[in-house]
């Protein structure tokens, strides 16, 4: 199958915590050489999009912005586009990306991974506004991630806990879902299952990925544990050891 674009993920894929993973600029300046289209996408929440880059810049990454695409971004404009005013559980990093929306008469939850800020009362209060019969916004319902000192929770634990308490389903914005990754490509001008998705997460990134019909590839780095080959819903998606094996592939099999 042809391929006419490729999706990164950042965290786990091109570096993690602080540091590059190997081979990830060579990857990268290879896509460029070969003039691939390509987009970096994250369900990153504890940092703006401006921030994100600049730290990605400082790690010696050059992203144009207009190439990064997250999920913060992705549920503003879907609280916008719904008239929706969200209790923000978020991490006060965040706070920026959604200063538009004001902190009184809630119809709406948007939950991303606040880290310190998960407290029982911020959770309590979010139960609250739930049960009153808001919307419940996720960015991302991810298990856990990989910090530079090991693995850490991430948003997903405490989305199905409030899922379970109030006896409602989140909305996810962010990764695995369908519509994030459609407007992820809608500027590629190709069909879905023209562009290969390479992530460390098996859930999130790949089995997410391929119900959208993308072709996927998991990178054994970042998150990725032994059995998550195991986990893998559709069988032509690829295993790569790092994000060169995978671009290296992706270079021999791409078509112009």
């Amino acid at each position: 199958m042809s391929i006419q674009g490729v999706l990164l993920d950042l965290s786990g894929v091109l570096y993690i915590g602080n540091k590059l993973l190997p081979n990830a600029l060579q990857s990268i300046d290879l896509l460029r050489k070969l003039d691939i289209p390509h987009r970096f996408i994250t369900n990153t929440t504890r940092r703006t999009r401006d921030d994100l880059l600049s730290s990605l810049s400082n790690k010696g990454l050059e992203i144009p912005k207009q190439q990064l695409f997250t999920a913060p971004l992705a549920a503003r404009q879907f609280l916008i586009e719904h008239n929706l005013n969200p209790f923000l559980l978020i991490h006060e990093n965040l706070y920026p990306e959604f200063s538009e929306f004001t902190d009184t008469n809630y119809n709406a939850v948007l939950l991303g991974d606040a880290g310190t800020g998960f407290t029982y009362e911020n959770l309590n209060t979010a139960f609250r506004i739930l049960l009153g019969g808001a919307k419940f916004i996720a960015m991302g319902d991810n298990r856990y991630f990989k910090e530079e000192d090991g693995f850490s929770l991430d948003a997903g634990p405490f989305v199905h806990a409030l899922e379970f308490a109030c006896e409602t389903n989140a909305i996810v914005i962010g990764k695995p879902s369908k519509d994030f990754f459609s407007s992820a490509i809608k500027d590629f001008g190709c069909l879905p299952d023209e562009v290969v998705m390479i992530g460390d997460d098996v859930e999130a990134d790949v089995n997410g990925a391929t119900a959208a019909r993308l072709q996927a590839i998991l990178v054994q780095t970042g998150k990725y544990r032994e059995n998550d080959d195991q986990r893998i819903t559709d069988p032509s998606t690829k295993i790569a050891k790092d994000i060169g094996e995978a671009v290296s592939w992706i270079a021999s099999e791409y078509s112009h």
